[in-house]
């Protein structure tokens, strides 16, 4: 029957011909979506006419509008009728009698009805006072009777949203977060609401309404089907059931996902879910840009006073090599260029995070178009930034969400592809598998001091479950997506080996706690043998609480927690054995000779830096690439070396990746009773080019002999350009190693990396009179992780008491 056939029948036989053709249209297989939406808008179109029309006669000064989402043509088999009887009010009482006479056959027909009558100022008024009614009327559209009337209400509706949108616009967006408070994120639930929810069809009406104001816009790409999609589903929903509802029940599911021809109900949520994401992140990205124009405006009065006319500089602040902060975005800089710098992408998340600030969108789809792909293995700087990322706490979601949403996420990691949006159909979980694996890297950021590999727990919390989106055990088939993935990133067998393990058994721990008789010396011991290491253990048990935290709160308690805790003690004991004895000393290079000789000879520092040339291995070796330059420097031994080259390099803005101090033996004919101090250190730029090595030697000379004050040189630069820091981070931990060195006593950071860490550590090692006999630096991702082997003067450990309260209160300093 075609759109002709449908109106001649209704025009024939009234609202039985409407009832008739509309059931008709309803159970039509063949037209479904937007055409079946646009035919039923249509033909109840032609009939409210005809009864207007039969009503009113030739009745001036009234008219029919749709409004909502009848008004925007978008009738669902279940959806009601907003309509408004407009009138000029010259005759109150035919109004009346007129409205009677359409709304009572719309009633007598069972379909629901949102209806008034109103003048244009009346229906005005309440559009100022009512925000639901303007944005009804935002899309105003006339069915039948006084077409000039619904033109200048139209008219006028849309001006006063303008005129009002500095108001408005604020109001739409508090009304959107109460609403999203309520009914939660769409892309997440199992019984969500389409139209309440976040990311819901409610959200792609109101960025209609933002993009109205004409003060921003939406990004289009990809909004347009998504809105089309979840109106589809609320279709087969409607059609499903015979109710008005907007909740897909889980009953309901695999009937809507058998209207609408797809394989499951699990396909159904995961292309709602991709649905709902692409509106949530469309609505993020334009309240962003709503609220840089509200406070641009807002601020542009007070400047012209200032400036005396004229336009000032838009301010920008570095963060990362080829990143800045622009306006409460991370944007690139002028001179980044995406299609040479591979690592820019995991760069720019990572300093947008680190700084809690959202990534641009212009910024997301110009790496996304440009940005050349990594090489296999991943540079080293791409798996720290990786990591950086992934340990930046809450403020990763909402970038990661940013990368995800232009591609790039399943650029970086293909495999990624088949957890995204995927749906978990077990009450316990609150998140979708993709969204849970990024909630375990948040947790586990929490707990990286616990651990001395922080970069290998954000890993394996980010892969745990990477396996769920292949047939059979999903720790089974994670192991080894896990291995390809790690080897791929970038990291050495060693580290590929404890990752892919990580995986295969991340449920050992809660399970064999919670299900398994501890006292059972057997049960322990099988647990051993599959961890395998004590430190593997202390990375499974952080992984294992992160990963049921990030689940919900049904899967961890403090009852569940003392469980795997005390099974992990009693796996601990098993796995003891003699604690390592500080390394010994590798015998000097030819260079690091040649170098201590200079020092003795001239009394003072001299350093080496280079550059790393070496191309990266096709495959992981056993020794991970370098990441930065690697800076050498001998100097005599004397008090203060370490913070003052640790100064020096923060002063020039580079940042410590690994870094090693010893004292070095000289050759036999070398007579000299004074020690030499090897600093081996791998540095990076913070950002731009690293300084000559003559620059930096003049400036340890200086600092060695206090004419540089390092302290007041870093506070007036931390005033002018203040860090920010866009989550709180755990606090640093120091700990003593119990018996971990017959020679020196072992102090153990683990704190966040930061400018000027390493200096404010050897300063706090100086004042405390200790003597640095070697030390093992190591900045993972954010994550700083150093041994400080110390003695007294005498070049004895220290006294236990002494340890423990030299901890204390280097723990003290760095929280500070």
């Amino acid at each position: 029957m075609t759109g002709t056939d449908v109106r001649k029948e209704t025009e024939d036989s009234g609202p039985g011909g409407y009832a008739a053709a509309r059931l008709r249209l309803l159970t039509e297989r063949a037209r479904s979506g937007p055409p079946r939406r646009t035919a039923l808008s249509a033909l109840t179109d032609d009939w409210l006419a005809g009864l207007f029309g039969a009503a009113a006669g030739a009745a001036h000064g009234v008219s029919l509008v749709a409004v909502g989402g009848y008004g925007r043509g978008e009738l669902s088999p279940r959806s009601d009728l907003d309509l408004v009887l407009l009138h000029d009010g010259s005759d109150p009482a035919a109004v009346a009698a007129l409205a009677d006479r359409i709304w009572y056959p719309v009633w007598d027909l069972g379909l629901s009805l949102d209806h008034s009558v109103r003048t244009p100022a009346e229906a005005r008024r309440t559009a100022g006072e009512d925000l639901k009614v303007h944005l009804g009327l935002l899309d105003a559209r006339h069915l039948a009777g006084d077409s000039a009337l619904t033109a200048g209400l139209r008219t006028a509706a849309l001006a006063d949203w303008r005129n009002q949108a500095p108001k408005r616009l604020p109001e739409l967006k508090e009304l959107c977060a109460e609403r999203a408070a309520r009914q939660g994120e769409l892309q997440y639930l199992l019984e969500p609401d389409l139209k309440e929810a976040r990311g819901g069809l409610r959200d792609a009406t109101a960025l209609r309404a933002v993009a109205a104001s004409w003060l921003a816009d939406a990004p289009r790409e990809g909004l347009t089907e998504a809105r089309r999609r979840l109106l589809d589903v609320r279709d087969a929903l409607h059609l499903a059931t015979g109710r008005a509802t907007d909740r897909l029940a889980l009953q309901e599911q695999d009937q809507v996902a058998a209207e609408l021809g797809l394989l499951d109900a699990d396909t159904l949520l995961r292309q709602v879910y991709e649905a709902a994401r692409v509106i949530a992140y469309a609505s993020d990205v334009t309240w962003r840009e709503v609220g840089r124009v509200l406070r641009s405006r807002a601020v542009r009065p007070r400047l012209r006073a200032v400036w005396g006319g004229g336009k000032p500089a838009t301010e920008r602040s570095p963060l990362a090599e080829g990143v800045v902060e622009q306006d409460g975005e991370v944007v690139l800089a002028r001179a980044a260029r995406p299609e040479r710098d591979p690592v820019l992408p995991l760069r720019a998340a990572a300093a947008a995070a680190q700084a809690g600030l959202p990534l641009s969108l212009h910024a997301v789809r110009r790496m996304a178009a440009t940005a050349r792909p990594l090489p296999t293995p991943w540079p080293a700087e791409a798996r720290e930034q990786l990591v950086t990322l992934l340990g930046s706490g809450r403020p990763t979601v909402e970038v990661w969400e940013a990368l995800e949403a232009e591609g790039l996420i399943t650029r970086l990691l293909p495999d990624w592809e088949r957890v995204r949006c995927r749906p978990q159909r077990n009450a316990v979980h609150l998140w979708t598998v993709d969204r849970h694996l990024i909630e375990t890297a948040v947790r586990a950021s929490e707990l990286t001091r616990r651990v001395g590999r922080p970069d290998l727990l954000l890993v394996a919390a980010l892969l745990h479950d990477i396996g769920k989106g292949w047939p059979g055990d999903h720790s089974v088939a994670g192991e080894i997506i896990t291995k390809d993935v790690a080897a791929r990133i970038g990291f050495d067998r060693a580290d590929v080996t404890v990752l892919s393990l990580l995986v295969r058994h991340h449920l050992l721990l809660i399970e064999t706690a919670t299900r398994r008789d501890l006292d059972d010396p057997a049960t322990v011991r099988s647990v051993a043998e599959a961890v395998g290491s004590q430190s593997t253990l202390e990375l499974l048990h952080a992984l294992t609480e992160a990963d049921a935290l990030a689940t919900g709160p049904a899967a961890w308690s403090s009852w569940r927690g003392s469980l795997v805790a005390d099974l992990v003690r009693r796996v601990g004991a098993v796995l003891a054995g003699g604690a390592p004895d500080e390394p010994e000393p590798a015998a000097p290079t030819a260079e690091q000779e040649r170098l201590a000789i200079e020092a003795l000879r001239t009394g003072g520092p001299v350093l080496a830096l280079r550059a790393q040339t070496e191309p990266a291995a096709e495959e992981p070796s056993g020794d991970p690439e370098p990441l930065g330059v690697e800076l050498l420097i001998a100097v005599p031994d004397r008090p203060g070396v370490l913070p003052a080259v640790a100064g020096v390099l923060a002063v020039h803005r580079l940042t410590v990746r690994t870094a090693e101090l010893r004292a070095i033996g000289l050759p036999d004919d070398v007579h000299d009773e004074g020690a030499v101090l090897l600093l081996n250190w791998r540095v990076a730029a913070e950002y731009g080019s690293l300084p000559q090595a003559a620059r930096l030697r003049g400036d340890l000379v200086r600092a060695l002999d206090g004419s540089l004050d390092i302290a007041g040189r870093l506070a007036e630069r931390d005033a002018a350009y203040p860090r920010r820091r866009g989550w709180t981070a755990p606090p640093p931990r120091v700990t003593v190693a119990p018996a971990a060195s017959r020679h020196a006593t072992v102090i153990e950071v683990r704190a966040q990396d930061a400018p000027g860490l390493l200096h404010r550590i050897g300063t706090a090692l100086e004042k405390a009179a200790v003597r640095v006999r070697s030390m093992h630096v190591s900045t993972l991702g954010a994550n700083a992780v150093d041994a400080f082997y110390v003695t007294t003067g005498t070049g004895a450990p220290l006294p236990a008491r002494d340890a423990g309260s030299l901890a204390e209160a280097l723990e003290e300093t760095l929280r500070g």
